[in-house]
């Protein structure tokens, strides 16, 4: 049995879709990501998975992975839900990303902010392969996207002036990122919407925040 895709065809044509993806990170929204990008039909071979982390317990209230998971490796669990789901068959590495080629959509989803600025110097910033970078961030209230066209110089400082240190992010009182499954899942599913849109030739905010607790959305062009 093959994805349904018939109720979206209008909104994303899959057969027109060939872009190389690149997910880099698979947790809070990486995960989610992951499984809707294969829900909207996008072809496994074209999905690209990074993460070198293990299911631990406190994964599962936000992430896309089942109690029986804890243990097992991110994106091998990851691979195997996506399967079940929607028959793609998805590339995963189980490993660290720091740098290499990148090409087509990348989402930088890794845990700390000196990982996504290394990334984004060593593998993104000026490379015409890469169509466009897609980058979330999230408290447990507010998530922010950023689309940033790495060939573009303006795109590029204004980009670079929203980085802080990890000592700056939104921690728990047990010292751990602050994330909930309402919060990850509706940043997954704008991000998604971003791809959906550029593909569609819309033209894109490139900062969006999203205040879950007062209901704001507030987006600009740069």
């Amino acid at each position: 049995m093959t994805l349904d895709t018939r109720r979206h065809m209008e909104l994303f044509d899959t057969d027109s879709f060939t872009t190389p993806i690149h997910i880099i990170g698979a947790g809070a929204t990486g995960s989610w990501l992951t499984l809707m990008l294969a829900k909207l039909g996008i072809k496994g071979n074209l999905i690209n998975v990074y993460d070198f982390d293990t299911i631990e317990e406190h994964n599962i209230p936000n992430q896309a992975y089942n109690v029986d998971d804890v243990g097992r490796l991110k994106v091998e669990a990851l691979r195997e839900e996506v399967y079940n789901k929607t028959k793609a068959n998805i590339n995963i590495h189980n490993a660290k990303f720091t740098d290499g080629r990148l090409s087509g959509y990348v989402f930088v989803m890794t845990d700390t902010m000196k990982s996504r600025k290394q990334i984004w110097e060593r593998s993104i910033k000026m490379k015409q392969s890469v169509k466009l970078l897609i980058e979330p961030r999230m408290g447990l209230d507010l998530g922010r996207i950023y689309n940033v066209l790495p060939i573009d110089t303006e795109h590029i400082r204004q980009y670079e002036d929203t980085f802080y240190t990890d000592e700056e992010a939104e921690t728990s009182a047990c010292g751990t990122s602050q994330s909930v499954i309402t919060t990850s899942t509706a940043v997954a599913s704008m991000c998604v919407r971003q791809l959906i849109n550029h593909h569609a030739e819309v033209e894109l905010d490139n900062e969006i925040i999203m205040d879950f607790k007062y209901n704001n959305l507030i987006t600009s062009r740069w």
